[in-house]
Parts: C-alpha cells; structure tokens; sequence
C-alpha cells in the first residue's frame, strides 16, 4: 500500500512540473530586452513630403468546406454536422472565424482581406502605417514583422493595427474549434506576416513626391450606423480622412480614413472570410460608390487603408438597429452584405463629400513621432490561463506583466494616436461616469478625456495599433461582480475580455504624457 502511494505521489509531482514546465515555455518572452523608446522631432521648417502605398491579400485558402445539419452556423458533429474532405487526408483542415463564438469554420470567400500600407517620408524620417484586416494582432507578431524589415528601407517606424473584423481567420487563438484548442493555422499567420512584410517593401519602393489633403465630418451623421450597447451611451462619431496625391501628375496615391464602429455588421450568422464595411469603404474611396452597377459618386483611385478607432464601449452595428440604405428608402436591419454595404457606401461617401468640402492641402509638411514600450498588469486569470496553455501565442516579460506600447504620429496638422486596444469612447471624449453598482468606490480617474489635450486640427485614433489587449474600461465604471453597475439586473460585457481594472488609468496617463511631449 505504501509502495503504491509513492508511485501516485511520484505521478502526481511528475505531472504538476510537466504542467508548470509547459506553462513556463508557453509564457517565455519571445523579445527578450525588446524595447521601444523614439522620439523624432520635426524639422525646422516644412519638408516636401514623399509617399507610397502598396496591398496585398492575406486572404486564407478554405482547404475543406462543411455541412451545417441544422443551421446554426457552429461546426458540431453532435448535431449531424459533417466536412468535406476535399484534399483527401482524412481530416477536417478548418479556417476558424474569429470573433463571435468557437466552431465557425468559414465555407468560404466573399471578399479578400488586405495588408495595406502607407510609407510617407519627409526627407529625414521615413515612418510605414500598416492595416490589417484581422480581429487583433499580438504584439509578438507585430515585432516579428518590424525585426524582419529590411534595414535598407530605412524606415524609423512602423505601425501596424488591425481593423478588428469578426469575418476573417483567428490570429489570436481563442475561436478554434472548442475553448481550449488555438484557431490560428501556422501556415495561415506565416503567410499573413509574409505578405504583410512584402507590402511594406512595395509601399517603400513607390515613394513618390506627394501633397497632403486633410478633411473630416463631425456632423455626428455616423452616428445613426452604431449602436453604443453599454452605458453610459458615448457615440465615438466622426469620420476622418487624408488622401496623398502625387504632386507631379496630380494622381491619387491612397488615402488613409479612420473610423469608430466595430466590423461585425454580419454577427452570428456569417460562414465568408470578408472584412465587413471596410471592404465596401475602401472600395468607394478607390474605385467610387455604386449602387446596383450604376457609378453614384467617384472615387479616389489609389489604395486607401482603413484603421478602426474608437471602438469600446461598444460601438457596433448591432442587429437591433436598422441602416437606411444611402439611395433609397430601403432599411437593412438583419446582419447580410446589403446591410454591410450600406453602412461602408455612407462612410465612404461621407469621406468623399469631406474632401470637396472642406479639404486643407498642405505641399510641405514635417514628421514627429514618440513612442515607447510599456508594462500591464495581466490581472484577467483567463488570460494568464489562455497563455498557459498556449492559446495565446503571447509571451511575458515579467510574472503577469505584459509588453505592449504606445505612440504618436504627427503629420502637419493631423495628430495619429497610437492605441493598443478597444479604447471606450468617454476616455476620449469625456462621458466617464461612476455608477451606483461599481466595483471601486472612486470617482472618474480618466479625465480630462484625451481630446481636451490634443491641440491638433485632426485627430486619427488609430485602434488595435501595435497589439490586440482587449477593452480598455475606465476604472469607476469596472464591474464584475453584484451589485450591478446602474443596479441593474444583469453583469456587463467588457471585463473579460480586458486585462484587468489598472488597464485604463495606467494606459491614459502614458497617452497623456506622449501628447503633452509632442507639443
């Protein structure tokens, strides 16, 4: 008997430093001693100014498709539901959709999903502005790509933000096929690094001398494409937008537009890679609005690159809210492509009615940038979880500390905030509230709200730049637990997919900070 209880004992301690040993590899720092700490001033005097774009698709190929027995859009056999094993190894090769629930294996393309990229260059900096059409991207990855850059390009900078699509692959790990088994296919995050890299070359190598035109609706318009579906209802509207013409033949490079509402216009019931609305922006904005095959209002011609900005809190095209088609009487309210591409045909055509508007076009301008690296508290234990068992493919620093970053862009009059998550509205824009129900018993601690400080003309709030670390929630109105917050009868959604309560007090004091240095 006691021979027996040695050998469990044995097991058991065997199997506890194999778990700890696993944990402890999952969680290595992929970037030891990586860290970011630029600062660039601007010249002197105003510099002519040389850009160039480039594309490419990082759209996954849907090896096997399957048979969704009953409808409900989730992969389980247990229902009857089967694949088609159509390059015949006898299993099921899924691209799990990211964004919704697990088990959504996509059954194939409607639209293509983009690396696009901007490199602009004032004769003495030279900064690369990346967009990706994923629903986040670690900040592991976005190292990996810059390490891999040639140093010939000469590029200072590079920013990379995802546009946070719920229609295209997991590259995040958390939407596989159940909650404990990763949804990123290897090859498929390989290929999107390659091609994302081999952008950044293209748009290096089409530097050409350009002018810049800046422009905006603060009309408050968008406002009716959103849902703000937590309290307290802060809309983060406005449409931003900058188009790079070439100075010499008067052709349009690209354009850069920027926009606060979350692309999952298809929620549940979608089965096709695509990138929501900002297809259908970037379309318009390219190529012109079309409504039926008819041309409606010209487009740009270029590349345009879309970023998403202000998204927590939660703005989205909820399917409780119906959008008026832009040409006709028609409203859209159920979650399909008609729906989507109303909403993508008004931003764009609200970018576009910007420029002839109101545009200011500067011949020469100036870059400045600050950035640097930051620690967060990982105080979410499903995270810390997710890590351990390599769900995440997110390595750590510190003991529960995570590396991730911060910055500023300055182009003439424009200033680009660089923010790693899903920043809530009322931290930019004022709103902060501290609710009966709340978790700490404080005050609001995010104020004055970060546009208050910025004394830029234009202001881009360029979302899920440079990492993927969830909601950023101020602290007086964090809750997790009864009572409710507002007393109301149900918990609210934001806190699990968040790093933790310090998240938003420690992140707008370094956004703080750098907006006070650039000036």
């Amino acid at each position: 008997m006691v021979k027996w209880l040695k050998r469990i004992l044995i097991f058991l301690l065997l199997f506890i430093l194999v778990i700890l040993a696993t944990a402890r590899y999952n969680l290595r720092d992929r970037h030891p001693d990586y860290n970011v700490n630029l600062k660039i001033e601007a010249a002197d005097s105003p510099q002519i100014i040389s850009a160039g774009f480039s594309k490419r698709a990082i759209t996954p190929t849907i090896v096997d498709t399957w048979n969704d027995a009953n409808g409900d859009f989730e992969y389980n056999e247990e229902d009857g539901d089967s694949y088609n094993d159509l390059n015949g190894n006898g299993e099921f090769d899924a691209i799990w959709i990211a964004g919704m629930s697990n088990k959504k294996p996509a059954q194939g393309v409607h639209d293509d999903v983009w690396a696009r990229v901007m490199v602009i260059d004032d004769g003495t900096s030279r900064i690369a502005m990346v967009s990706i059409d994923a629903i986040g991207f670690f900040h592991d990855e976005i190292v990996d790509i810059r390490k891999s850059i040639p140093e010939e390009l000469n590029i200072d900078y590079t920013l990379i933000s995802s546009t946070h699509t719920h229609e295209n692959e997991d590259l995040i790990g958390i939407w596989g096929k159940n909650e404990w088994t990763s949804g990123v296919n290897p090859e498929s995050m390989k290929y999107v690094k390659e091609q994302t890299l081999a952008a950044i070359i293209d748009a290096a190598e089409n530097l050409r001398p350009a002018h810049l035109i800046f422009a905006e609706d603060l009309s408050g318009n968008d406002g009716k494409l959103m849902k703000d579906t937590r309290k307290p209802i802060v809309k983060a509207t406005g449409v931003h937008i900058m188009q790079v013409v070439d100075s010499e033949n008067g052709e349009t490079l690209g354009s850069l537009v920027n926009w606060s509402n979350h692309p999952e216009t298809l929620w549940s019931v979608n089965l096709q890679i695509s990138s929501d609305f900002p297809h259908y922006v970037r379309e318009g904005l390219e190529k012109g609005v079309y409504k039926d095959g008819q041309l409606m209002q010209e487009g740009l011609g270029g590349v345009s690159v879309y970023f998403t900005g202000v998204i927590g809190g939660l703005m989205a095209p909820h399917p409780s809210i119906s959008i008026k088609d832009p040409f006709k009487d028609t409203l859209y309210a159920k979650p399909t492509f008609e729906k989507t591409k109303a909403i993508g045909d008004h931003i764009a055509l609200m970018s576009l009615n910007a420029l002839k508007k109101s545009g200011d076009t500067l011949t020469k301008s100036n870059l400045s940038l600050t950035a640097k690296t930051i620690l967060l508290p990982l105080d979410n234990v499903m995270f810390r979880i997710a890590g351990s068992i390599g769900l995440f493919s997110r390595g750590l620093p510190e003991l529960f500390q995570t590396r991730t970053e911060v910055g500023a862009i300055r182009i003439g009059p424009a200033l680009f905030l660089s923010i790693p998550g899903e920043l809530y509205p009322e931290i930019a824009f004022g709103g902060i509230e501290a609710p009966e129900g709340r978790e700490f018993d404080i005050q609001p601690l995010e104020i004055p709200p970060l546009q208050e400080q910025i004394t830029d003309k234009y202001t881009f709030y360029l979302g899920l730049s440079n990492d993927m670390i969830g909601y950023i929630i101020p602290k007086s109105e964090w809750d997790t637990e009864e009572p409710y917050l507002y007393n109301d009868h149900g918990d609210t959604y934001g806190e699990g997919n968040s790093l933790g309560s310090e998240t938003a007090p420690m992140l707008y004091k370094e956004l703080s900070t750098i907006i006070k240095e650039m000036d």
